[in-house]
């Protein structure tokens, strides 16, 4: 029983390793010109897409923007992207994304999200951590009409504000919750 509960383990670690592999999040290139790139181009598709989140970016005091995450899983499960935060429209640091997941699931996903900074504190906070792990702290705007993200009051209020879209994956919704971000040097 117990060689058959490692076996399996270790299976199901495999797998998911060789999933997200055979997952190319496209971002192989990992040099500042093609991630500012993709930031600029999921930032367009965001704003066009959903006009909402426009209101969002008028009020934050700075974004960070991954264009593209991707997640597979079978039981062990990862996620992982590049992006770059963005203060007064300029890239000022890029930042990986990593996460790691254990649980009933399987399949492949991938996504782009932005975490909207609204106040300073919560904007000096990511930027000193060493790693900045996403969880309770993050409001998440949601697509309420199948149309259009919503950011009633109280999300205005949040200090970091996330928006998850650009889903396409056999894995249903996606959550930023564990998610660690670490400042890189592309």
């Amino acid at each position: 029983m117990n060689n058959f509960s490692r076996r399996f383990f270790i299976a199901g670690a495999a797998s998911s390793t060789l999933a997200a592999a055979g997952c190319n999040n496209g971002l192989s290139s990992n040099g500042a010109h093609t991630i500012d790139a993709r930031v600029d181009s999921s930032l367009e598709f965001l704003y066009s897409s959903q006009p909402g989140t426009q209101t969002l970016r008028d009020k934050s005091v700075g974004i960070l923007v991954m264009p593209l995450i991707t997640k597979a899983g079978f039981g062990l499960g990862g996620a992982f992207g590049r992006g770059a935060l963005r203060v007064g429209g300029a890239t000022v640091d890029y930042y990986s994304a990593a996460q790691a997941s254990f649980g009933l699931q399987i399949g492949a996903q991938q996504y782009a999200h932005a975490l909207f900074f609204m106040t300073e504190d919560a904007l000096a906070d990511f930027r000193n951590s060493p790693g900045w792990a996403g969880g309770a702290n993050l409001e998440y705007a949601v697509n309420t009409t199948g149309e259009n993200y919503s950011a009633d009051t109280t999300t205005m209020l949040s200090p970091v504000v996330a928006v998850v879209f650009g889903q396409a994956g056999l894995i249903a919704g996606a959550t930023l919750k564990g998610t660690k971000y670490s400042r890189i040097i592309p």
